[in-house]
């Protein structure tokens, strides 16, 4: 089987956690991937969906597709799968209004697809009432990247870590009084960043660490303490965690809000606890700094979960859902 992949931007996180990390299993299970940056011309996007004829099937990563891109690459296409593992029927800036730029071509892609792929059950939700055809596929890593064994301690500090980009780190600022508060309790306590962008705290020192995937699993198994948080609305509902999964990978128990699949990735007071308000934050984030063992326990136990999650396993029930859908007769019609 051929497939033709399909993406904005085949360098995103959100891509290569999504894909790029299943193409290798894929290939191996005997699906033949290629994968094509979208170009900004629509004369360039059309010779591109032309192309799509000499493959068993496009997988469409994201992309929400206005109606002359729909049809073409409708009309073009022998089978249509569509991932989406954001809510992007929703603006992450005023999330709570409707806005149809956002949706409209959203739904189109759905309807469009034969399958549709989402990351999380609030987003397969949303599918399903224009798509009798949704599949949920959790995220996945590769749990051996995180594997560090006896990390090396350099000092005696307790290190809080958040991992993330620098469009998500305002995410972080949810939790700053919470982590002020904490900085005034405990003088060994760090606050470690992993980002290509860093924020400042008055009462705690902010040890800054530049992401990098050679260095991402050694700046976790390092630090003590994985944090989560997220505000709770209709975009931050649809958020996948990947970083609940790299924390518990790396063997740190987690503190998270319960918004999005952190809950589904976190089990509560089992491999870390769930904080609903900045009482919450504090009074678990002080749990954990105080009782080394807790740490020791819930992060043993992140460990297992996180196993669930490898690519080898998430990377099989991908390969599964796209085989059968290239496999199946039957075409979809262009719907607008």
């Amino acid at each position: 089987m051929n497939l033709l992949i399909l993406t904005n931007n085949p360098d995103r996180a959100s891509f290569r956690q999504r894909i790029g990390a299943y193409c290798d299993i894929l290939r191996r299970n005997g699906i033949r991937c290629e994968v094509a940056k979208l170009p900004p011309g629509l004369l360039a996007r059309r010779r591109l969906f032309k192309r799509a004829s000499d493959f068993d099937g496009v997988f469409l990563h994201k992309k929400k597709l206005n109606l002359l891109d729909a049809f073409w690459l409708r009309r073009y296409s022998k089978k249509l799968i569509y991932n989406f593992d954001d809510a992007i029927m929703y603006s992450d800036k005023t999330p709570e209004r409707d806005s149809r730029s956002y949706f409209q071509p959203w739904r189109r892609s759905v309807k469009l697809a034969d399958m549709v792929i989402a990351g999380s059950s609030y987003l397969a939700e949303h599918a399903r009432r224009f798509n009798s055809n949704v599949e949920v596929l959790p995220i996945g890593l590769k749990v051996s990247d995180y594997k560090v064994d006896n990390p090396a301690r350099i000092d005696d500090k307790i290190r809080l870590v958040w991992i993330g980009s620098k469009s998500t780190l305002g995410y972080l600022e949810e939790i700053r009084p919470a982590l002020e508060e904490i900085g005034t309790r405990f003088d060994r306590v760090i606050l470690r960043i992993v980002c290509d962008d860093f924020l400042e705290l008055k009462n705690m020192p902010v040890e800054k660490r530049k992401w990098s995937v050679d260095t991402r699993g050694i700046d976790l198994a390092t630090s003590d303490i994985g944090l989560a948080p997220l505000p709770d609305n209709r975009f931050t509902r649809g958020k996948c965690s990947f970083k609940v999964l790299e924390y518990s990978a790396a063997g740190l128990p987690v503190v998270a809000a319960p918004v999005g699949t952190n809950s589904e990735y976190l089990q509560d007071n089992v491999t870390g606890f769930l904080a609903r308000d900045a009482d919450e934050w504090i009074d678990k984030l002080c749990r954990l700094i105080e009782d080394p063992i807790l740490r020791q326990r819930m992060g043993k136990a992140g460990m297992e979960l996180a196993r669930e999650y490898d690519v080898d396993l998430v990377g099989q029930k991908l390969t599964a859902l796209i085989a059968g859908c290239l496999a199946h007769n039957g075409r979809k019609l262009y719907e607008r």
